[in-house]
């Protein structure tokens, strides 16, 4: 297809545009936290000699201490860990350790063993080998031995320093969720093991061991595995606790017995916990939530509760209530474990030491006691103060107008370095032995400092929104001067830019340099000063000459539809928390508006329509009521896979055909197509089966699934349905991508899949009925001789005669070719109903992105269905196939919108071309709402929304190219259905024929005694299609003969015709009835005869496969024309009668 430069160009600028303006929610709200040039502080005494950090990743931490935390498990024990239970009642300390969101392994262990918490883009640089360029504890450590996951220990001994960090990892092949996972916990001690032994011979790894400032690491993935494939109240996950209880026990002897001391120091904690679903990565309160139990050499016992109370309802089941649960931030770990072994505190550390505050009980025991307390704090408060003071320089340094932050600023004129008098007045306290006041200036400073920290991170925030916004506001003002005003209008300058745009982007880049602001910011100022120096450019002189001559009443009508289209969007803004919302609007778009805006006319004659319409939509507007927490359900399952079956088989039966080659072709596709979904059936019961049993699944059995999966997707991209039936190219296409919600489905989604295409289906039709219908009462009707005939058909410059028919070959092709191909888009020019399409564009997006995600369920998301035909932990295969189960309603989205734009006869990219005007609308509000503050679950979908909507533009160009190029050749038209072949593919014999059957008809027209009250139906020429009492789709030679509406070409006429005039390749729609034989004289697919018209008045007749060349009947007697219809044409359905004149 043809795109102009322009459309191009523009559809390029904004996506580009919009993919960088994805960068700024990053720069604006999450920079990266890590700066260097710190100074290194610590304590100057150990407590501990050596320390062992012990994480059972996925742990909950009520699943670990409640009593009768399993209870829904028959026989299970009231505590599931009494090893660590009993550490807590008799010599330990415990709390819950508040981790952030994303609730991830690599995060949670940096929180843990760095002491800060990474910005979202870290994401962007990596998972497992990737350079850690932040210190840890592990860093400062003498050595560490490290014991787990590949998938964890690399980033910390991969950019440590050589040497500090030992690690032993198991094959990544050994993650099988298959398995049982306490395996890999088994190893991990073994190994531990192994090394001791190993020690006893080799002197050089004796003395490293017994050396001091030793850390241990052990991670124990089972948890997270066992959580993943059994969720955590299974009673695997209870197994797998107690598992963890034995090694931590184990692991305590073993050091004991190696070291024949008390001088080690234990950390028992979890990276993140699991939500009841199996999942983690968000903010939910069960995956924050994790265990911290500290124990050993230097730290302090059990104390008995504080009042008030230190417990809450979550901790009230431990039955712990008479003990002290002191609460901390993940990050306070890391500070914690460098106290007790007496390291270099990680220099990025954002932790505070929970004995700090004087006002609650800490871990420590220290030799030293308050003293050692005052010291840390004193510590504490240095480590953080460098980061700030770092900062702060920076920004003076390279700011234009630096303001302090006020805490700071008041010192200013008393100190050189911010924080220097506090710090001297906290060493002056020590002295003074006032360690309690120590502390709490020391507390009070770390508050600060923090709080500085935020203020220095976020001191270019109102700049950067600023631009965006106008930004924002600029590519939509831009995006509708595109569409709106013709690109032959535009200004013709030598310059892209004028010069005060010039001199304002040249500002801000003087400004940023002076600032050293980031690369990106140079960018990101270049798309506001170019969209509206062009918006100012083009179209103010229009804007204003328009709002001259426009009246009052047009602009508040303008004004009004603006208005409801922002509240559309809104509301789609506020579906993405209030997920109800999407059902309310099913249901508006579904009942409400067709009973308040269809046209009366349209409402009564499309009734049935109407009803399916609506059904369809309140069948879809269930899903997004349905609970977020699923549960494999494999008869859900299958009745979704039945769904999908009957919905493809709905297809084949129903389907209308224009060529008998095409109808073989079309069912033995289908047929293929729906006899793999039932072979996909059969293998997901099996494996499902045998996974719920824990058995193992036969390797053929996998790879047979792996084929039919497989086969099932490549067969509608390998095998196509003929371009002549969009809608069953469309069919072919849902049947193959059907089966990602037959495999990777644990609940309903099946059933989503299916009443989401059955809606936009419907959809199609529906908007064809209203375009008829506006276009049948705009279209003026032509004047009428004296005699009563159409005066543009006398006139000779509409239609051609017969005896020219032959001559016209070429330019029968250039009109075929002309009804498959798409119009200029450059010369498109929108009507208020696109408008209202391109937002139901937008919702569907939505709701094909949130309806199997986050608004249905979370099912999308859940790797037990993966485990069908991945078993072995592969993140990118287990991601991709995730992907395509998320991608696969947009496959339908996109056939339907290249329907729907080729029905309605619009050129490609033209709704796409209008939505880029609306999402921004979105996309502002999600800017302005996203949050680093405040719950983690929400900061996290705030990021997650703005960079959906951010994407939609992206998204929606890919679904409007992907929908285009499959099915690219379409018939186009209000019709929606091909014209006939040209006459040089005819057999000649045949037209020869056919004109003699046309001449029969045009001397009995002419022999009608009242020729203003008779007609015929149209003549199929070709092959045989629509037949009927009413209208028909003309053939090359067949026209429109008779009385109400026909079409010659591109002319419509009304009211009686001239029986000597037909149309040249004209398209038959109108209305006329005659009695008399119909034509039975051989089977023809569609209709009697092969070439043979439909004469009898209203016969109905069942279709059938193309026969040989029938004989045409004769033509009756014309009887009194009915009442006429709308011009809608007759349909032929295979195997059916005919549904609809």
């Amino acid at each position: 297809m043809a795109i102009p430069a322009s459309v191009w160009r523009l559809l390029v600028i904004g996506l580009v545009f919009h993919l960088v303006y994805i960068g700024t929610v990053f720069d604006c709200y999450f920079t990266s936290p890590v700066v260097h040039g710190m100074k290194q502080h610590s304590l100057k005494t150990a407590e501990a000699k050596r320390l062992v950090l012990i994480v059972g990743d996925g742990l909950r931490a009520d699943l670990l201490l409640a009593k009768n935390g399993f209870s829904m498990i028959p026989g299970s024990p009231e505590i599931v860990a009494p090893y660590l239970r009993s550490i807590i009642e008799t010599r330990g300390a415990f709390g819950i350790s508040h981790t952030r969101v994303p609730t991830e392994s690599r995060p949670g262990h940096v929180a843990l063993i760095g002491g800060m918490y990474e910005d979202v883009s870290a994401v962007t640089k990596g998972w497992k080998t990737n350079p850690v360029d932040f210190d840890s504890v592990f860093n400062q450590s003498s050595t560490t031995f490290s014991f787990g996951s590949p998938d964890i220990l690399p980033m910390f001994a991969r950019g440590a320093t050589p040497g500090k960090v030992e690690m032993w990892c198991y094959d990544e092949h050994e993650e099988d969720f298959t398995k049982d996972a306490t395996a890999l916990d088994v190893w991990v001690i073994e190994n531990l093991r192994v090394l001791f032994q190993n020690a006893t011979t080799d002197p050089q790894l004796d003395a490293r061991l017994r050396g001091e400032k030793t850390v241990f690491f052990l991670h124990l993935l089972g948890l997270d595995t066992t959580g993943h494939s059994y969720r955590p109240h299974s009673i695997e996950y209870m197994v797998n606790i107690q598992f963890v209880d034995v090694i931590v026990k184990q692991t305590e002897e073993l050091l004991r017995n190696f070291y024949g001391d008390e001088e080690t120091a234990f950390v028992f904690t979890a990276d993140h916990g699991m939500s009841r679903i199996g999942n983690h990565g968000d903010g939910d309160p069960d995956n924050t939530r994790t265990p911290l139990i500290v124990w050993g050499k230097g730290v302090r016992g059990p104390l008995p509760d504080t009042q008030p109370s230190s417990h809450d309802e979550y901790s009230k089941p431990w039955d712990l209530s008479h003990l002290v649960r002191r609460d901390v931030e993940q990050a306070d770990v890391s500070v914690l474990m460098s106290s007790l072994i007496g390291v270099n505190w990680p220099v990025n550390s954002v932790g505070v030491l929970p004995d700090v505050d004087p006002t609650k009980p800490g871990y420590l025991l220290p030799k030293e006691g308050e003293k050692t307390q005052a010291e840390a704090a004193l510590v504490n408060a240095q480590v953080i103060l460098e980061q700030y003071r770092i900062k702060h320089d920076q920004k003076k340094r390279h700011s234009l107008f630096y303001k302090q932050y006020p805490f700071f600023a008041a010192w200013e004129d008393r100190e050189s370095v911010p924080g220097e008098g506090v710090l001297a007045d906290i060493e002056v306290l020590i002295e003074q032995k006032n360690y309690n006041a120590a502390r709490l200036r020391a507390k009070d400073l770390i508050e600060h400092t923090l709080e500085g920290l935020r203020y220095l991170q976020t001191y270019d925030r109102t700049m950067i929104r600023g631009i965006v916004i106008v930004a924002y506001l600029g590519w939509i003002a831009f995006g509708a001067v595109s569409v709106l005003l013709p690109s032959a209008n535009a200004p013709t300058r030598r310059l892209p830019l004028h010069i005060p745009t010039a001199a304002i982007l040249v500002g801000f880049w003087s400004l940023f340099a002076k600032q050293r602001s980031p690369w990106s910011f140079y960018i990101y100022i270049v798309f506001p000063c170019y969209f509206w120096d062009q918006v100012l450019a083009r179209a103010t002189g229009p804007f204003l000459r328009y709002v001259w001559r426009c009246g009052f009443k047009s602009l508040i009508g303008h004004v009004f539809r603006g208005a409801l289209v922002v509240v559309a969007l809104q509301a789609m803004v506020a579906g993405y928390t209030h997920r109800s919302i999407w059902s309310a609007s099913f249901a508006v778009i579904g009942i409400v508006w067709p009973v308040l805006v269809w046209p009366r006319e349209v409402l009564v004659k499309e009734r049935k329509l109407a009803i399916r319409w609506a059904l369809a939509c309140l069948a879809t507007a269930v899903f997004p009521l349905l609970d977020v927490h699923q549960e494999e359900n494999p008869p859900m399952i299958i009745t979704g896979a039945v769904a999908i079956y009957i919905v493809g088989l709905s297809g084949l039966l129903a389907m209308v055909h224009y060529d008998y080659k095409d109808a073989d072709r079309f069912r033995q596709i289908l047929s293929y197509q729906l006899s793999g979904i039932g072979l996909n059936i059969l293998f997901v019961t099996f494996i499902v089966r045998d996974l719920q049993l824990k058995h193992p699944v036969p390797r053929y059995l996998r790879f047979l699934g792996w084929c039919s999966f497989l086969g099932s997707i490549i067969a509608p991209f390998v095998f196509h349905v003929p371009v002549s039936n969009p809608h069953g190219r469309a069919v072919s296409f849902f049947i193959g991508l059907g089966v990602c919600f037959i495999w990777l489905t644990i609940n309903s989604e099946g059933l989503f899949y299916a009443a989401y295409t059955v809606t936009l289906a419907l959809w199609i039709e529906v908007e064809t009925a209203l375009r008829a219908h506006s276009e049948g009462k705009t279209e003026k009707v032509p004047e009428k001789d004296e005699d009563g005939k159409d005066s543009s058909a006398s006139s000779g410059d509409t239609v051609d005669k017969p005896a020219e028919d032959k001559k016209a070959t070429k330019k029968d092709e250039e009109e075929v070719k002309a009804n498959t191909a798409p119009k200029d888009l450059s010369a498109y020019r929108p009507r208020a109903d696109n408008l209202r399409i391109a937002v139901f564009f937008l919702f569907f997006v939505q709701v094909a992105f949130f309806g199997t995600g986050n608004v249905a369920s979370i099912s999308s998301f859940y790797l037990e269905p993966v485990y069908r035909l991945v078993p072995i932990f592969s993140p990118f295969l287990m991601a991709a196939l995730l992907i395509l189960k998320i991608v696969t309603p947009y496959v339908t989205l996109a056939t339907t919108f290249s329907i729907l734009n080729a029905r309605l006869d619009l050129p490609p990219f033209s709704l796409v071309l209008l939505a880029l005007t609306l999402t921004d609308i979105m996309t502002i509000t999600f800017f302005l709402n996203v949050s680093d503050t405040g719950s983690w679950l929400e900061i996290g979908q705030t990021i997650s929304f703005f960079c959906i909507s951010s994407l939609l533009l992206v998204w929606s160009a890919a679904l409007c190219a992907l929908g285009e190029h499959l099915m690219a050749g379409q018939p186009r038209g209000l019709q929606g259905m091909p014209r006939p072949p040209p006459s040089k593919d005819w057999d000649p014999e045949w037209r020869t024929r056919l004109e003699e059957e046309i001449a029969r008809a045009r001397a009995t027209a002419a022999a009608n005694a009242n020729a203003n009250a008779a007609a015929a139906t149209g003549l199929q020429g070709g092959a045989a299609g629509q037949y009927g009492a009413y209208g028909a789709y003309g053939g090359e030679l067949a026209g429109q003969y008779g009385a109400g509406e026909g079409r010659a070409g591109r002319r419509r006429r009304t009211g009686a015709v001239d029986p000597s005039v037909f149309t040249a390749s004209g398209s038959g729609a109108g209305a006329g009835a005659g009695v008399g034989a119909s034509s039975s004289a051989g089977p023809a697919y569609g209709g009697p005869g092969a070439f043979a018209g439909q004469y009898a008045g209203g016969d109905q007749f069942n279709g059938g496969p193309m026969g040989e060349l029938g004989t045409a009947a004769p033509a009756g007697a014309y009887a009194p024309i009915p009442p006429a219809n709308e011009g809608r044409p007759s349909e032929v359905r295979t195997g059916t009668k005919r549904r609809r004149r």
